[in-house]
Order: C-alpha cells, then structure tokens, then sequence
C-alpha cells in the first residue's frame, strides 16, 4: 500500500510520519516535492539552499521515485506530502495509485504555530485551499478520500489511528502511538530548523487546550482558512 498523506504545515505531519515509521512494515518520505516547489515558486524559505541541494528539483524525477520500488522493500509506503506544494505544473497523475488522505488542524493553531517559526505567512502557504481542492481531485478519479483532524489524535491516538488504519484498509498496531526521542534518517534537511518539538516527543502529545489568541492580522488569516478546513472536517473518520 501507498498511502499520501496530505497535510499543511505544522500540523502533527511529522509526528504522524513517526508514527507510520514504527510500525516496522512501512518505508516513510519526508515532503519529497519540497525542493521542486521551490524551484517552481522561487520562494526563499528557511534553509532553501540546503534544500535544493538534498532533494531532487525535477518533479518528474520525484514521481518515479515515490512510485518506483519501495525503499527497504516494505509492504506499504508512507509519503509525507505538503498539499500547497502542488502548485499548477505539478505532476498529479501518480495520486491515483496512492491510497490518499487528508490531515488537518484548525487553522487559528496552524496560523499561530507557523508563524512563530516564520513570519507573515499568506494563505497559500498554509494549505487549506490547496487540500480542499485535492480533495475534489481525489474524488474525481473515483476514490473516497479519508480525512482525519490532528485535534482528535491529539485527544485520543489510539481511537484515532484505529479509525485511520480501518478507513484505509491497513492493519492497527500499537507501535504506531510510540517512538524513540531524536531524528529519523528520513527526515527532510529542513528537519533542524521545523521539528524541534517532534524530536523531544517519544509519542503524541496530549489533547490540545483553548484556541490560541491571534493578532488581527492573523485572525483574519486563519478565519479566511476556515471554510476550506470546514468542508474536510466534515468528512473526518
């Protein structure tokens, strides 16, 4: 099984990335588009250089590797995708092979969580729009796309993953709720400057308290998210 995991950013991506990872029959990607996304928007994001060195920048090249043989020779394949990296250009023929879900997360937590690691983020670096419109795409080739909320892992992972592995046909194990503290091989170059927190956790943290307090500027950023985070949260497992 090829799962794509569709998320934005700083929204438990990682972590569940981990997760997947511990299940010990599942080969893992870290955000493989990155570097080409870069290349197709010309954007300076932290650490581009280190980036576009690591990663190769030919989205072609991407897509055979992401449905070539998988790394390990593992039963199942977990890709971790950012869905604002699949900009108009980007190859999408490939997600018809993948099993594809959506991870989401209130956008006031995702505003307030970005923009504490970079400043003055603009919607279409968040997300949102991007998954709700690869939502429609999945269910145009015919799929049902599954769609799980980070909040509710948060409250109770063990529930959640479960839902998850029997929405998509794959086996529940426990081994997905833990995981050793540090890095993982797999992890992007970008690893040192976005997942400090990840790297402390031996598993997920605890359920999510009160929305954040944003300034106006960033309210008015999560609360223009919302319809797009809405119209997935109403399909979550």
């Amino acid at each position: 099984m090829r799962i794509a995991m569709w998320s934005g950013p700083r929204n438990l991506s990682t972590a569940m990335m981990y997760a997947f990872a511990s299940r010990g029959d599942c080969a893992v990607v870290d955000e493989p588009f990155y570097a080409a996304y870069l290349v197709a928007t010309g954007l300076d994001h932290p650490m581009r250089e280190e980036i576009l060195a690591a990663q190769p920048t030919d989205p072609a090249e991407v897509v055979s590797r992401i449905t070539g043989p998988v790394p390990g020779n593992l039963p199942h394949f977990y890709q971790k995708h950012m869905a604002h990296h699949m900009v108009p250009g980007m190859p999408r023929e490939w997600m018809a092979d993948m099993v594809n879900v959506f991870l989401i997360r209130h956008p006031a937590r995702v505003v307030a969580s970005y923009a504490a690691r970079r400043e003055g983020p603009e919607l279409t670096d968040l997300g949102f729009v991007q998954q709700a419109e690869l939502f429609d795409h999945v269910k145009a080739l015919g799929q049902r796309p599954v769609v799980i909320d980070s909040h509710d892992i948060r409250a109770d992972p063990a529930r959640s993953l479960k839902a998850l592995c029997a929405a998509i046909g794959l086996e529940w194990t426990d081994r997905m709720l833990r995981w050793p503290p540090g890095g993982r091989p797999e992890d992007g170059v970008w690893a040192t400057h976005w997942y400090g927190a990840v790297h402390k956790s031996a598993g997920f943290a605890g359920a999510e308290g009160e929305l954040p307090a944003l300034e106006p500027e960033y309210a008015r950023l999560a609360e223009a998210a919302m319809p797009a985070y809405e119209k997935l949260r109403a399909e979550r497992v």
